[in-house]
C-alpha cells in the first residue's frame, strides 16, 4: 500500500498526553504516546504466506520511511498469513539525551498501532525489571511463556495481566542486524494452546529480515536526535535534508535573542568547574525551554551566551514572532527568578551562586541563516549586522539596568506599554538606536502603543 492510501490514518497525538486518550489503552508516565495509526486490516492484503510477506519486504517495503506505517502493515500481512496474532510490539534503542527509546505497540482488539517515546526513567522500574522484555533487552535472551504456567505468572506480572486478557502465549525475541542497540519484538495470542512451532518459525524468519528495516530506522532517528539536539530542530532538519556546503543557507529575517549571564567571570572564578556547569545547565535549561516553548529556535551556546531567532516565516505574522520572543524572554526571567528561590537538589551543595541574573535583548532584522566555517569543519548558525547589533544592545542591559531591551524595531510590533531607555550608539553603526524595556507588570493584554 502506498504513503499516501495511508496518510490519513496517521493521527498526531500529544506527547504530554494533556487530552483523554482516544481508546482505552494508558502508558506508564516515563512512557509517552506520539501518534497512533488506525489502518486496521487495510494495511494489508487480505490473504498472504509467510514467503510473500518475505518478498514485500524485499521489495515495495523498501520505500517506506514510517517505520509507525510499515510495522502496522507487517503486523497485520502476518495476520492474512494465518499467524494467530493478537497483540504484538517492536521496541527499538536510541542514542538521545533523555530518551531510551521508541517502540510501536499493536493490539487486535482495537486495531490501533501506537508509536511511544520511552524515557530512561523507565528502566529504573520495577515493572520493566519484572518484565520479560527485560532479559530480551538487556541480555538477548529469547522468552516463550504459556500464561497457564502458574510459575511463569508468579515470575512476570504482566503474564497474569495478559491470562486475564485471555492471552494464552506470549513471545519475545532480540532483535539482531549487527547494530549495537538492544531492540526486541513481541507477539502474543489467544488461540488456544498457543503459537505453534511452524508460526513460530514463520515469525523468526519474517523478523530477522524485518530488523534490517529496524536498524535503517534508528540510524536514521539517531541522526535526527544528534542534529536537533546539537543545532536544534530547524537547523538539524535543514542540515539532515542535504544543506551540508559551505555557505549553503538563506537570507531570513526574524527577532534575534541575545543573552548573556551576569557575573559570568566571578562565578567561574570562584566555583569548582563541575559546580560551574551544573550551575549553567539549570540556567540554560530554563532560557531555552522559554524559548522553545514559544516557537522560537535556539542556535548557540556560547559560554554564559545564548543565540536564539524567532524567524518571521514561523509565525502567521510579524507582529506574532515580536511578542512570541518577548513573551519568552519574560517567562526566562520568571523562571529564572524561581530558581534562584526555589533551587533543584543538584544546585542545593553548591555555595554563593544566589541569585543569578540575566540580561536579554531582542532586535530584528535579516540575517543569512546558514553554513559557516572551514570546508571540513562547519557551523550552521546565523550571522549579520542584525546578530552584531543584539549582541551589542544586550551588553547595554547592565548599565542600563534593565533585564530586557527590545528595539525600536521589535518595539513598533508590539501593542503593549513600553518604558523608553533612550537613544545610544552602538559600536559599528553610525546612527543611534533607541531601546526599550517591557514596564512591570504589563502584559499582551494591554492594548496600547509605547510612548
Amino acid at each position: 500500500m502506498r504513503k499516501a492510501d495511508l496518510q490519513d490514518d496517521i493521527e498526531p497525538l500529544d506527547t504530554a498526553m494533556t487530552r483523554p486518550d482516544p481508546a482505552p489503552r494508558t502508558y506508564p508516565a516515563a512512557v509517552h504516546l506520539l501518534r497512533r495509526a488506525a489502518a486496521g486490516p487495510a494495511a494489508a492484503p487480505t490473504a498472504t504466506t509467510i514467503a510473500a510477506i518475505e518478498q514485500w519486504l524485499l521489495t515495495e517495503a523498501m520505500a517506506e520511511d514510517e517505520l509507525l506505517r510499515l510495522y502496522e502493515s507487517l503486523v497485520w500481512r502476518l495476520v492474512a498469513a494465518g499467524v494467530p496474532l493478537d497483540r504484538a510490539s517492536l521496541h527499538v534503542g536510541t542514542l538521545h539525551p533523555q530518551l531510551f527509546g521508541f517502540a510501536w505497540n499493536w493490539n487486535r482488539l482495537d486495531g490501533f498501532c501506537d508509536e511511544v517515546k520511552v524515557e530512561e526513567a523507565a528502566l529504573k522500574t520495577d515493572a520493566y525489571r519484572r518484565n520479560p522484555l527485560f532479559r530480551v533487552i538487556e541480555h538477548g535472551e529469547v522468552f516463550r511463556g504459556r500464561t497457564g504456567d502458574t510459575q511463569v505468572r508468579a515470575n512476570y506480572p504482566l503474564m497474569a495481566e495478559l491470562a486475564e486478557q485471555g492471552i494464552t502465549e506470549y513471545v519475545a525475541v532480540p532483535l539482531h542486524a549487527g547494530g549495537s542497540y538492544h531492540n526486541a519484538a513481541t507477539a502474543a495470542t489467544r488461540r488456544a494452546g498457543g503459537f505453534t512451532d511452524r508460526q513460530i518459525a514463520g515469525l523468526t524468519r519474517i523478523l530477522r529480515l524485518f530488523a534490517l528495516y529496524v536498524e535503517r530506522h534508528i540510524a536514521l532517528r539517531i541522526s535526527g536526535n544528534v542534529l536537533e539536539t546539537y543545532l536544534g530542530a530547524a537547523a538539524g532538519a535543514r542540515v539532515l535534508q542535504g544543506s551540508i556546503k559551505r555557505g549553503a543557507g538563506e537570507p531570513i529575517r526574524a527577532i534575534i535573542w541575545a543573552s548573556d549571564l551576569r557575573g559570568f567571570t566571578d562565578l567561574a572564578d570562584r566555583l569548582e568547574g563541575r559546580d560551574m556547569i551544573a550551575l549553567l545547565n539549570a540556567y540554560f535549561e530554563r532560557l531555552a525551554a522559554a524559548v522553545m516553548g514559544h516557537r522560537g529556535e535556539v542556535l548557540k551556546f556560547i559560554g554564559d551566551g545564548l543565540l536564539a531567532v524567532f524567524p518571521h516565516a514561523a509565525f502567521a505574522h510579524e507582529t506574532a514572532a515580536a511578542e512570541a520572543a518577548l513573551a519568552a524572554a519574560e517567562q526566562a526571567l520568571a523562571d529564572i527568578e524561581r530558581l534562584n528561590r526555589q533551587p533543584p537538589p543538584e544546585l542545593g551543595a553548591i555555595e554563593g551562586w544566589q541569585p543569578l541574573r540575566t540580561g536579554i535583548a531582542l532586535h530584528e532584522g535579516e540575517v543569512f541563516f546558514g553554513n559557516v566555517g572551514a570546508p571540513d569543519r562547519l557551523d550552521f548558525t546565523v550571522i549579520g549586522r542584525a546578530v552584531n547589533a543584539a549582541a551589542r544592545v544586550e551588553a547595554l542591559s547592565k548599565s542600563l539596568q534593565r533585564s530586557i531591551l527590545v528595539t525600536q524595531l521589535v518595539a513598533d510590533r508590539l501593542a503593549r506599554p513600553l518604558n523608553a531607555c533612550g537613544q545610544h550608539m552602538l559600536r559599528g553603526m553610525a546612527q543611534p538606536i533607541t531601546l526599550f524595556s517591557p514596564k512591570p507588570g504589563s502584559d499582551g493584554s494591554v492594548r496600547r502603543r509605547h510612548s
